[in-house]
Parts: structure tokens; C-alpha cells; sequence
């Protein structure tokens, strides 16, 4: 599964449910966990169990409440009827984490989204999620939980930009999920009104390596969109230089448009025309 958007839809707001499905996100998540308070858990997993039963034109993800906490247990019984297509798991911390939950799942797994950076342990877990990359759909990453646990003020500066620690997580993530050879998910951006700020974060995460973005708002899956699809330049440019290539088989450098490529700029192309190309 590659997603460019993937909304959060609270899970006790089935009214929302129809609305976020018919929106421009490439999937849902319905939410158990942060966006739900601990009164209404029981509320959401009816109506996310409810709406689980339909049939739905984009892909539905779960985001379960974490490991070993008190409404964890639940959550995943009243997965059972019917699976979702993908658990999104938060505070995960590793391999060992995800082997749990599929242990937990009993043989009917689903593709796994686990949120990898919401506490101090999970920073020294990031690289294992090679272990389990069978089992993963990706790997995101969040900038709300951490400085939380670790006392921090904030996560980040006045001009909106991440504090050092936290962009330092950005990376791991990043990096980790590369190394798993999973789809990076970029985390949420929190300013649902600053449609400009969004588009520039949404770029920038795209230009560092992420393959997809989280959104909390239908409003914010347009602009999300637009920033993980390569423009027809682009795909114009990897076309000439996979050609290339395949016209100069036993090249390892090549001169194009007065500019030498090589092994890496046609890695880029490749990757570009195998996620896009239809």
C-alpha cells in the first residue's frame, strides 16, 4: 500500500466517517487512542466496529490504543468481526512490539503502521524494524508525546520549525524506515488554517524522503497530495534518464542536458516511475 495523505478521523465521530471517505486523503484512520477521550473509548469502538462491516473504496487503518495499556485489550477484540486494513500502532517501541501485536493477532495479521518515536526507549528501537518489515506498511513518526515524556517545553520554535531534539527524532525515522525498506509517513502539521505553512512542510518532506503525509483535516489531503506527486517535469525527467540508460547499458556515467548523471540520479528515476507510473 502507498498512500501520499492518510487522515485521523476520531473514532466516537462516525458522522465524520462518510465525509473523511469522501475526501481527497488516499486512506483513513480511525482513531481510538489521543483523540479520544477515555469516557467515549467504548462509544468509538462501536461505531469504528460498525463502519469496519461496510465495504469502502479507500483503505481503512485503526489506530489502537498502545501496548499494555488498560483499553488496548479491547480495542483489538472488537477488531476481530472485522479486520480493518491496517493497525496503526502508537508508541511502539521496535520489532519486539510489532511482534507482539501480530502474536496478539493470532494469524489474522493486517499491515502494521507503527508510530515509532513517542517515547525515550523508542528513539534505541528504530532499527530493528528490519525484523519485522513482512508485517509493516510503513513507519511514521509524531512530535507531540515525546517532549511530553521528556519534560520539554515544546517541540518547537516560534517560526514553527522543530527544536533540535525533535528534528534529530525527524531523522531517525526517516532513516529507519528506509532501512526497513518501508514507505516513510511524514507526521501531522498541526495549524489547520496556515494552508501555506502546510504546502511548504508538505514539500520539505518530500525533498528529504518521505513518501506520504498525515493530516488531521480533509481541507489539508488536497494540498498534501499535490506535494507528494512528482509533476510532469519530473516524470518527464526520470523517463529521459531511465532511457538513457537503458540505450548506454554499460555506461556508469552519463552526460544529459550539458549534466553528468550516474548510478544515483537513475536509482532516483527508477524509484520515481515505479511508484507513479500507471
Amino acid at each position: 500500500m502507498q498512500f501520499r495523505s492518510i487522515l485521523f478521523v476520531p473514532g466516537d465521530r462516525p458522522e465524520r466517517f462518510i465525509k473523511a471517505m469522501n475526501s481527497a486523503a488516499d486512506a483513513l484512520i480511525l482513531d481510538l487512542e489521543d483523540s479520544v477521550s477515555p469516557s467515549q473509548k467504548v462509544i468509538a469502538r462501536e461505531a469504528i466496529t460498525a463502519y469496519l462491516a461496510q465495504k469502502h473504496p479507500k483503505p481503512v487503518f485503526v489506530r489502537v490504543n498502545p501496548l499494555g495499556s488498560e483499553f488496548f485489550t479491547d480495542d483489538l477484540e472488537a477488531l476481530k468481526p472485522n479486520r480493518p486494513d491496517g493497525i496503526m500502532l502508537p508508541k511502539a517501541e521496535g520489532a519486539k512490539h510489532i511482534q507482539k501485536l501480530v502474536d496478539l493477532l493470532d494469524g489474522d495479521v493486517v499491515p502494521i503502521l507503527p508510530i515509532a518515536s513517542e517515547t525515550p526507549k523508542s528513539l534505541f528501537a528504530m532499527g530493528s524494524y528490519g525484523e519485522v518489515t513482512k508485517y509493516l506498511c510503513g513507519l511514521t513518526w509524531g512530535a507531540e508525546d515525546l517532549p511530553a515524556a521528556i519534560g520539554a517545553s515544546t517541540a518547537r520554535l516560534a517560526d514553527g520549525s522543530y527544536t533540535a531534539p525533535i528534528e534529530w527524532v525527524r531523522s531517525q525515522a526517516l532513516f529507519a524506515a528506509h532501512a526497513a525498506g518501508v514507505d516513510a509517513i511524514e507526521t501531522v502539521f498541526p495549524n489547520i488554517k496556515d494552508e501555506t505553512g502546510l504546502a511548504e512542510y508538505a514539500k520539505r518532506g518530500r525533498r528529504d524522503g518521505f513518501h506520504g503525509m498525515m493530516a488531521i483535516h480533509p481541507a489539508q489531503c488536497p494540498i498534501i497530495n499535490a506535494a507528494f506527486t512528482p509533476s510532469d517535469e519530473e516524470l518527464s525527467w526520470a523517463k529521459t534518464i531511465v532511457e538513457a540508460f537503458a540505450q548506454n547499458p554499460e555506461a556508469g556515467v552519463l552526460k544529459l542536458d550539458g549534466k553528468m548523471i550516474d548510478a544515483p540520479h537513475l536509482k532516483q528515476a527508477q524509484k520515481i516511475l515505479t511508484r507513479f507510473q500507471t
